[in-house]
């Protein structure tokens, strides 16, 4: 982060505009909307600066800027067209410990100005850091249409019944969830429909209706996905954004897991071969004994919950103690790899049925029906099949699979990082042995893998 962001509070303190022309003028606008006190000194004035003298009483100094001009102020802007003032600008400021902001010059700047979604109280801001100042106005228009002024009539709302609520209501977590609900029910669609009596009346009465202490949580068993963030779901982003604590696994990636809510306890229980962080029955209790603390617990794993995910043992469990439980599919890894390599699961002209096996059974053996997947016109999937490809090729090629069946072996799927490697059932194994091959990995065999060289769509520098 080459910026900090932090909202400065302004009201009634000195600001200091060098210069005054139209940048100048538009700088001014923005801090007057935060109650500064502000001060400008150009030696010319120009006819915008002048207009907003008379409507905000701004103290303006017609003459050269010089060092002591900074004496006494919280933050300076320099919007002049003169390189040499504004240099001289930032090197008192910030000889001075002062705020600077050189409009236009990023390397002279200590804070910059945002592009700002004004709904206040609620203020959000967008920043490229001066390296794009245009695209961070667009993300602000597209925020901008998707959050409309009434959200600030709404945080008025809630500032009114603030204390009321920490009062009645006074274990934290239990006033986030009723703060939650709350925004995202009845009561805030009639803020936005404009009905705010009505919305405070309903406001007031789900409070009365509260019974302070801790209630049953939930558990929202979420794919996902292969491990690109976007391909999340919406319903999953919403369910990681109201979540107390996260159970994660070891194929949920740093920047999925950065899409949860920030102040929400993280608790790895990712599993390798032969080296768990925790046994799946411990996972399955810990999830239940969450939810009856009165916590909203997301079970976050990668792919899809039901697919070699274990998922239907860990809802067995919530199911019999009765907990309220969520399951929110991903995309599974079979799809996003297969997608992002080009390699289509199914074809036509090359494969009319697909099959997903494990490469490793809970014993950890490999006892699959190789009879059944050497059949020809399919596609396989194999799922944790590293440690075990040699094997798993010699099996079908003895099972009757040509030695020349294509066979692809794909790394971590959808992300930057996805390398494809391509061979057959006789080659790939001895392929692989001297390159560095970091999971998850995905398997696919079938001659659809003879596709990728020609759909290969995603083009990320490391697809073979």
């Amino acid at each position: 982060m080459e910026y900090f962001p932090i909202f400065v509070k302004l009201k009634d303190q000195n600001c200091l505009i060098v210069g005054a022309g139209e940048i100048a003028a538009r700088k001014i606008e923005l801090l007057v909307r935060a109650g500064a006190k502000i001060t400008v000194i150009a030696k010319e004035i120009s006819t915008a600066v002048l207009d907003l003298q008379a409507a905000h009483k701004l103290t303006i100094l017609q003459k050269p800027f010089i060092p002591s001009d900074l004496r006494g102020f919280r933050l300076v802007v320099s919007a002049t067209d003169n390189a040499k003032t504004n240099q001289l600008v930032a090197k008192t400021a910030d000889e001075q410990h002062i705020l600077v902001n050189v409009v236009d010059n990023p390397k002279l700047c200590s804070y910059i100005f945002p592009a700002l979604i004004d709904r206040s109280p609620i203020i959000a801001a967008v920043s490229s850091g001066g390296a794009a100042p245009v695209l961070a106005r667009l993300l602000r228009a597209r925020i901008e249409s998707i959050v409309p002024p009434a959200y600030g009539r709404l945080a008025q709302l809630a500032e009114k019944f603030r204390t009321d609520v920490k009062t009645y209501i006074k274990e934290p977590a239990q006033r986030r969830i009723f703060w939650e609900n709350i925004f995202q029910g009845s009561v805030a669609e009639q803020v936005f429909a404009g009905n705010e009596q009505t919305a405070e009346r309903l406001l007031q009465q789900t409070l009365s209706q509260q019974e302070d202490g801790v209630g049953l949580g939930e558990v929202y068993l979420i794919g996902a996905g292969p491990g690109a963030p976007d391909l999340l779901t919406f319903r999953a982003l919403r369910l990681m954004q109201q979540a107390d604590i996260v159970v994660y696994d070891r194929l949920v990636s740093p920047e999925i897991l950065d899409l949860a809510r920030r102040d929400s306890e993280k608790i790895y229980v990712g599993k390798q071969r032969e080296k768990h962080t925790l046994p799946q029955e411990s996972i399955n209790t810990l999830l239940a004994d969450l939810a009856k603390a009165g916590k909203r617990v997301v079970r976050l794993k990668g792919g899809d919950p039901f697919i070699f995910g274990r998922g239907g043992e860990e809802i067995e469990t919530l199911m019999q103690q009765g907990i309220s439980f969520q399951v929110v599919p991903g995309i599974t890894a079979a799809s996003g790899c297969a997608t992002y390599a080009g390699i289509p699961l199914t074809h036509r002209d090359h494969a009319q049925s697909c099959t997903f096996v494990t490469g490793h059974l809970k014993d950890n053996s490999i006892n699959l029906n190789w009879t059944q997947l050497a059949a020809p016109n399919q596609t396989i999937v194999i799922y944790m099949g590293l440690v075990g490809l040699e094997k798993i090729c010699q099996s079908l090629i003895a099972h009757g699979s040509p030695k020349d069946l294509p066979i692809a072996l794909v790394q971590q799927g959808t992300t930057t990082n996805q390398r494809v490697i391509t061979g057959t059932l006789e080659t790939l194994p001895t392929v692989i042995a001297g390159l560095n091959i970091k999971p998850p990995t995905l398997t696919i065999i079938g001659t659809v893998v003879t596709l990728h060289d020609k759909l290969n769509w995603f083009h990320n520098g490391h697809a073979s």
